[in-house]
């Protein structure tokens, strides 16, 4: 390493890196100059590169759009870390022919967070415990009788993307609840299903039998707006759909219409098409929809293991190694 290059650091759209580790910043502080910015999370192209700047290293939430054009119109930059699984706003091919490495942290940082903060949706979609929290604060303790729910125990769940965290989802579900729990997933792990008593079924048995669907699938040309009007045609009605993952899985038009005529009971969302929202998104604005910020994997466990995941790859470009975790192929050496 050259004690004398100084690293140009730039910091995006996170709201907690450092925050609750400020050793992550400490670090960091050594290899270079940081900047943290914040910008319109469809921001992409020429607009983002403007903003981003000369930078050596980008260190990013799941936002912004890291398109083509971004890379054509920048130079220099050696790293593009996501502090988290997902890296579909980043365009891994047109970072290859840039010669930037991406990376992003390993499948088991997230697990247990986000898989716990799909329960979290859940228990508030079939107790109301939000609305009925308020009605409390608002001196309405009798209409309590307005807040039944339903038990998990005996129904089923179905998880459409059963990978690193519908795995542990499905595990939770049938050996903490009771639920019959039924997947749909290209990729089959047999005997981890036999041995957790969870079935393996194509799309159309899952949703004609579920009574709560759940969203774990990554984000591409096949899940992209999965959940459409064909899709919600066939499900149960008063299901409820819980999705952690991408919004854009999610048909917003399709789902407006099938909550408008209750064949969708109730949606938990922790992820949007376009993060923020405008105050006047229907999802936000709808008494059937609990929205929140995108903090499934909010815990201080998973924010330190991103956080250190994140500097150990900028300490690997400092001292002219490959980082783990490279998710562009034609940049690995495996």
């Amino acid at each position: 390493m050259n004690e004398k290059r100084k690293f140009k650091i730039t910091i995006v759209n996170s709201s907690t890196f450092g925050l609750f580790f400020p050793e992550h910043l400490e670090r960091l502080k050594k290899l270079g100059t940081i900047r943290c910015l914040t910008v319109e999370g469809d921001c992409h192209g020429q607009k983002l590169a403007n903003l981003i700047g000369k930078t050596d290293i980008i260190i990013t939430s799941g936002t912004p759009q890291y398109d083509a054009d971004f890379f054509k119109s920048v130079s220099g930059i050696k790293l593009i870390s996501r502090d988290g699984l997902g890296y579909d706003n980043i365009d891994v091919a047109a970072a290859d022919a840039a010669g930037v490495y991406v990376t992003k942290v390993p499948r088991h940082v997230e697990r247990e967070a986000v898989a716990e903060y799909t329960f979290a949706l859940l228990f508030d979609a079939v107790r109301l415990i939000e609305k009925s929290a308020s009605s409390v604060k608002q001196n309405r303790w009798y209409d309590r009788g307005m807040f039944v729910g339903f038990e998990l125990k005996n129904k089923t769940l179905g998880i459409i993307g059963c990978g690193n965290i519908g795995t542990r989802v499905a595990e939770i579900a049938s050996h903490g609840f009771g639920m019959s729990v039924l997947v749909y997933d290209p990729v089959h792990y047999d005997y981890w299903a036999e041995s957790n008593n969870i079935r393996y079924v194509n799309i159309d048995e899952l949703v004609s039998h579920a009574d709560v669907i759940t969203v774990h699938a990554t984000l591409n040309k096949n899940s992209y707006h999965l959940i459409g009007k064909d899709f919600l045609s066939k499900v149960k009605d008063k299901v409820i759909i819980i999705n952690t993952a991408r919004g854009a899985i999610i048909d917003n038009k399709a789902m407006l219409k099938a909550l408008d005529s209750g064949k969708v009971a109730l949606l938990g969302i922790d992820a949007l098409s376009v993060e923020p929202p405008a105050m006047s998104d229907p999802f936000i604005n709808n008494d059937k929809v609990i929205v929140t910020p995108h903090i499934g994997a909010y815990t201080k466990e998973a924010l330190k293991g991103m956080g250190e995941k994140c500097v150990s790859d900028v300490e690997a470009i400092v001292k002219g190694e490959i980082p783990m975790g490279i998710v562009n192929a034609n940049m690995r050496e495996d």
